[in-house]
């Protein structure tokens, strides 16, 4: 037991740092995200933007957690922009800590790992759910119980009092197994409320951890009156000996003549309703104490991160040397947007979207886990929103068009409510024809642009950077064509894209000369009209 254990935590210690290798179920994991009441924050990242910047995927390359519990906890503080992030400086001691004390660290993930199996995703269910209530006719189970007590204590004075005893035990039995799909409910929810409880209790003896939550105790101590019941709870069983199994079948054969099970089970959870707000604390508490490890761990097997700075100035973001951490060699970019939005340019596969992918997460896990993914990030406090991947939606009968549309109205919304903004937007309007893309875009844009919003875009449209070139800075990423290949830097260069490669790349796909011609032809009388509509 000692040498397994030991080795236990020699792998626990290797592990800190590392990606997990787990299996990712996000219908359990957003479960306590979902069912939380988040209306008094910043804001909530919507489920367009974290499918915009592949959040699931992010979620996954993020968790370090060791428990489901912290688990969850994480999900939705990557998922909420609080109101008051005094919070910060607290949690960057506990942070600096935890990375430097490998003993205390590997302690504490001991504790946590006892909350890692799925059972402990439902642990939430007790205090943000609607508990199951007893049925109508459930009086009848106390009188069904006490009639067998007395059939059972009769039967030592009269015999024929087994055939009260043997009819009540038919009742019992049907009733039972009735409760049996209830109790089904509440295996691991109740059974790991009692470890949560436990784990916090150990937690909290640590100075470091009182902070918070001072009045933790308070709440343990309430949950412990009903300690005993919810004992009845433990469900897993294993059996290693014959006499555990008749042990086991004598207990069920006594729970059935008593009706234990449904009395307790409703019982508990009467209790269980009041005390909603102490198993809230305790969860938070276990959940926060993770999430920290789980963002020092990140940290740790990070090669460059930064604390974002938080700017007072609304319409300034500054990023040096920042990059995607999903994307593997990343080629690092900075930028300083001062009082204007940015319009990037470029061929497809060239880097545009991936950088406004790059800006979004940076801004998303700067303003929740207080990391960015750069040598420094300086940002005000704004709510982010992206209109990026846009599909038709077939259900609802509506267009590309229309869906870009209705994502963008929402947008335009947000963008008068006197909170900055980051909008992110990818190729606007494409799925219109060029000259009305072009003007709404422009007019969309702009509209965007004002008040202390930051804009995002990319286009194909060049036209645009000469409409938009006094509200937005312009940058560009490009391609090198060479020979009989096309490269790409990825490097976020000034100014607008100069050189269209587009025709060049079907050429150097061998297309037939003459459509290489054609197209050629029709590209120049375009431009000729489209300098002619724009003087």
């Amino acid at each position: 037991m000692f040498n397994r254990n030991r080795k236990k935590k020699q792998l626990i210690l290797e592990s800190f740092g590392q990606i997990k290798e787990d299996s990712f179920d996000f219908d359990l994991i957003e479960k306590y995200h979902k069912n939380k009441d988040n209306s008094n924050s910043f804001q909530v990242i919507s489920d367009k933007t974290c499918n915009d910047i592949d959040f699931e995927e992010l979620f996954m390359f993020l968790d370090r957690t060791n428990s489901k519990v912290g688990q969850q906890y994480l999900f939705n503080l990557l998922r909420v922009i609080t109101l008051k992030s005094n919070n910060h400086e607290r949690d960057e001691i506990l942070i600096k800590k935890i990375t430097e004390d490998s003993a205390l660290r590997a302690n504490i993930q001991i504790q946590l790992d006892k909350l890692n199996k799925d059972e402990a995703y439902y642990i939430s269910s007790l205090f943000q759910e609607e508990q199951l209530h007893p049925p109508k006719w459930f009086s009848i189970i106390p009188i069904l119980s006490f009639t067998s007590v007395l059939s059972l204590i009769g039967v030592f004075y009269n015999p024929t009092f087994i055939f009260i005893l043997l009819g009540v035990f038919l009742i019992n039995l049907i009733v039972h197994f009735w409760n049996k799909r209830n109790l089904y409910q509440y295996y691991g929810s109740i059974p790991y409320l009692l470890a949560l409880n436990n784990i916090a209790r150990r937690l909290f003896k640590n100075e470091l951890f009182k902070g918070i939550n001072p009045n933790l105790l308070k709440s343990i101590k309430i949950i412990d009156t009903v300690r005993n019941r919810m004992s009845f709870f433990k469900f897993d069983i294993k059996f290693n000996t014959n006499y555990e199994i008749v042990f086991w079948t004598i207990l069920e054969f006594v729970k059935i003549i008593f009706l234990l099970e449904p009395l307790l089970l409703f019982s508990v959870l009467k209790q269980l309703n009041s005390k909603r707000q102490e198993i809230d604390d305790v969860f938070s508490f276990v959940g926060k104490i993770d999430s920290l490890l789980s963002i020092a761990s990140l940290r740790t097997g990070l090669d460059s991160y930064c604390l974002p700075e938080i700017l007072s100035a609304n319409k300034n973001l500054k990023a040096s040397k920042v990059y995607h951490p999903l994307i593997v060699n990343c080629i690092e970019n900075s930028i300083d947007v001062d009082n204007k939005s940015i319009l990037l340019t470029g061929s497809n596969m060239s880097g545009k979207t991936s950088f406004i992918r790059t800006i979004g997460i940076n801004s998303i896990t700067g303003l929740t886990i207080n990391t960015c993914f750069a040598e420094k990030f300086a940002m005000p406090k704004l709510r982010i929103h992206s209109a990026i991947r846009i599909s038709d939606d077939l259900m609802n009968d509506k267009s590309y068009y229309f869906e870009e549309v209705s994502t963008i109205k929402n947008m335009i919304k947000c963008s008068i409510e006197g909170i900055p903004n980051l909008f992110l937007l990818d190729e606007i309007f494409k799925g219109t024809n060029t000259i009305e893309r072009i003007a709404a875009g422009k007019a969309v844009l702009s509209y965007l642009s004002g008040n202390t919003n930051i804009v995002f875009v990319s286009t194909h449209d060049i036209e645009l950077t000469e409409l938009l070139k006094d509200e937005f800075e312009l940058y560009h990423f490009s391609e090198l064509v060479k020979d009989n290949s096309v490269d790409f830097d990825y490097k976020l260069k000034e100014g607008k894209l100069k050189n269209r490669n587009a025709i060049r790349i079907l050429q150097l796909n061998e297309y037939p000369q003459e459509l290489i011609n054609e197209a050629i032809k029709i590209s120049n009388e375009i431009n000729e009209v489209t300098k002619l509509v724009l003087e």
